[in-house]
């Protein structure tokens, strides 16, 4: 078949078939300063020059190496062993794009089985999938396969859940005959009394976080309890490290339990890309999206591996499909297992301790400020959300921080606009004593104007 370029003919037939008269109007959604800017480079340059000029441009970013930093909510600066990145970088790992065929890589697919396996042990449940595009794709994914396994229209969902995972979900079910009911907090906390009233034999799903988007850990054996009385499905969503001393998804009953992955052995890159894990008990087995990584026998008796339940748009079903999910994180799910393999039970165990002993450190350091109290008494893990008396602001307090080569926590008053005061702040293990202690004498520095 002869390639055809597109012409802008086609191109304003493609629009005006969607309903939009223009490019412009079809972005009009994305703010202004997120539209796609061309770098001006002048005419005539020799390569060095170009090169020179994009090191100075990229030098306008300071890196986390060069700063302390101490912002977290989803997108987490954690440790990775440097054979992490000697083996990922490996060509055969870099070359091979996802494996629809079941005549793909013998490596690749063991690396994903691999993959699976250990992402079945970390969360203990039953079943784990090739992974997802991210944390909050994973978080809707778990939805939809509640809606339709249940046949049921209402989902729960914690307010307390990171609310660009509540907005991806909203889009994934905006075409669904379904309906989204935020559940309040109290204190920090899902609201366990207003679930028990909302949970009614119409509710699919119940879904909470843990630690949730305050940083707080939450009662998700009671939510589980609540769900399951009504006969609804109990999705968890988590954060990997914790898991080193929290409690699993699979031991508090969750029937599916998702995760943002790139904090296992990935940077966090400007926010992407990320991994989703998805993982259910083995009653959901079938109705699991994506596909999985399968350990069989050949003819002779040798071990080997293949893709299985592939019930995708692009492996006939179509529209019967589980999911309209159409590749996985590959590389991200490889940096995990690497990564999950080096670190073991104890590693994991010792890298959420060093995490919840930092942060209770900076979480105490920083409440001998006069101006600084907590949010909420609740107990948390590596991240805690803290109130500013006025007239500090989280974002003035962080320019003055940033002046001296530290990021601080995250204003939550975008999200939560009853909280203007309120900064989330994230201490990981690679936050130094030092660091905290120099943090805290900055922010004593500064007098409330």
């Amino acid at each position: 078949m002869d390639y055809v370029p597109n012409t802008d003919a086609q191109l304003k037939e493609m629009l005006r078939t969607i309903g939009v008269g223009s490019f412009e109007e079809l972005i009009a959604v994305v703010p202004p300063a997120l539209h796609q800017r061309s770098v001006e480079v002048p005419p005539g340059l020799v390569e060095s020059e170009v090169l020179a000029l994009t090191g100075e441009l990229a030098a306008r970013n300071r890196s986390l190496e060069a700063v302390s930093s101490f912002l977290g909510a989803g997108a987490y600066h954690h440790v990775i062993p440097t054979v992490v990145d000697a083996l990922a970088a490996r060509g055969e790992w870099l070359t091979p794009y996802t494996p629809y065929q079941a005549e793909a890589s013998q490596g690749t697919l063991q690396a994903i089985y691999e993959f699976q396996t250990m992402v079945c042990e970390l969360l203990q449940m039953d079943v784990a999938n090739a992974s997802l595009y991210d944390g909050a794709s994973s978080a809707a994914e778990a939805v939809v396969l509640a809606l339709r396994a249940t046949e049921r229209p209402r989902v729960l969902i914690s307010e307390a859940v990171h609310p660009h995972a509540r907005q991806v979900i909203a889009t994934y079910v905006s075409g669904m005959p379904a309906v989204l009911q935020e559940i309040p907090t109290v204190n920090g906390v899902t609201d366990l009394e207003a679930l028990g009233k909302a949970a009614r034999d119409d509710v699919a799903c119940v879904l909470l976080q843990q630690p949730n988007v305050f940083g707080v850990l939450e009662p998700m054996a009671q939510a589980g309890e609540l769900a399951h009385r009504v006969g609804a499905l109990f999705a968890a969503s988590v954060y990997p490290v914790s898991l080193g001393l929290l409690q699993p998804p699979g031991a508090y009953g969750a029937d599916i339990a998702v995760a943002e992955g790139r904090c296992l052995g990935s940077p966090p890159a400007y926010g992407g890309p990320g991994l989703g894990v998805f993982t259910t008990t083995q009653a959901l087995l079938r109705r699991i999206p994506g596909r999985l990584a399968g350990c069989t026998v050949d003819q002779s008796g040798a071990r080997g591996f293949t893709l299985t339940l592939q019930t995708r748009e692009q492996h006939i079903r179509r529209e019967r499909a589980t999911s309209n999910i159409c590749t996985n994180e590959g590389w991200l799910a490889l940096r995990a297992t690497i990564f999950l393999s080096l670190m073991g039970p104890h590693g994991m165990q010792e890298l959420a301790q060093l995490n919840l002993e930092k942060a209770h450190y900076a979480y105490e350091r920083l409440r001998e400020i006069p101006w600084i109290h907590p949010a909420f008494d609740q107990p948390f893990f590596n991240e805690f959300t803290v109130q500013y008396e006025p007239p500090m602001t989280a974002e003035a307090v962080n320019k003055r921080l940033a002046r001296a080569g530290i990021i601080g926590g995250l204003p939550l008053t975008d999200w939560f606009p009853g909280m203007p005061q309120a900064s989330l702040w994230c201490v990981t293990e690679l936050a130094s004593r030092e660091a905290i202690d120099r943090t805290v004498e900055v922010l004593k520095s500064f007098t409330p104007v």
